[in-house]
């Protein structure tokens, strides 16, 4: 086991346990206070029982949702980190540092890559001090997940320029996702260090951050997920990729913005 996944365990246990109230809610104000947390949509602090529980809240006001059928949404809130069109199998992490999309997706997807190897893809970095949550971007039917264990390096900006293949040799969930023109679209979960787990509400079987080199197939024949439902959470902050087929949308221009969960990204062509 690498040493990232070592320490990540290491701290997904201490975020987990449930502290007597009082240190609890120092804890988790010292949490807010330091990062600067909006928790405006959210409860006061002083009712998460762990850090999980505040890494992982839920909106507790509904947020404004783009509800045109032609558009996707932002699965999270994050930091547009990059985004363009993939160029022969190539895509960025951030610029200058290229990656192979055949190798993130894995051979698992080998039938339907030559539909994303010319395609667009945009990536979504979460901090610390964001909303956890991540949403279906759209109406979709769930054709696979695929567990690809690995090391969990930041996904900082300060690593993302200086550790080349970093999304390929991290921790990964990719979804495999047909939308309702029928096109493919892929979403990958990316795992972080600090990144106790990633969950996925409708697969109770993942286990992430777990002493295995097995990759895990999961096939779906009746998932059908509706535009904007929980697809579950990461515990603290990380990265998801989306990858489109080729010609499928028209993506919007974020580059280096901040984007929130429920505005719009791409359009369908």
């Amino acid at each position: 086991m690498h040493i990232t996944n070592i320490i990540s365990q290491y701290f997904g246990k201490f975020a987990k346990t449930q502290f007597p109230p009082f240190i609890q809610r120092v804890i988790n104000a010292g949490y807010v206070k330091f990062l600067g947390l909006n928790m405006s949509e959210f409860k006061n602090a002083r009712y998460y029982k762990s850090l999980n529980d505040l890494f992982t809240r839920k909106l507790e006001i509904n947020r404004e949702i783009v509800s045109a059928e032609n558009e996707f949404i932002s699965p999270t809130d994050s930091f547009i980190t990059e985004c363009g069109q993939i160029k022969e199998d190539t895509a960025l992490q951030i610029k200058g540092m290229e990656y192979s999309v055949e190798e993130l997706l894995t051979f698992y997807c080998t039938d339907n890559f030559s539909k994303v190897k010319e395609g667009s893809f945009m990536n979504f970095y979460l901090s610390p001090k964001d909303y956890h949550r991540y949403h279906s971007p759209c109406e979709f039917q769930l054709k696979k997940l695929i567990h690809v264990p690995g090391k969990l390096y930041p996904v900082n900006l300060k690593y993302l320029n200086k550790e080349l293949d970093l999304f390929v040799q991290n921790e990964r969930v990719i979804l495999e996702c047909i939308d309702t023109n029928g096109k493919l679209f892929y979403m990958v979960f990316v795992g972080a260090l600090n990144v106790g787990q990633m969950v996925f509400e409708f697969e109770p079987k993942v286990e992430t951050n777990i002493d295995t080199a097995e990759i895990k197939v999961y096939e779906y024949e009746d998932i059908k997920i509706d535009k904007a439902d929980c697809l579950g959470y990461f515990k603290m902050g990380s990265t998801v990729v989306m990858l489109w087929e080729e010609d499928a949308v028209e993506i919007e221009s974020l580059l280096n913005e901040d984007v929130r969960f429920g505005q719009k990204i791409a359009t369908f062509k």
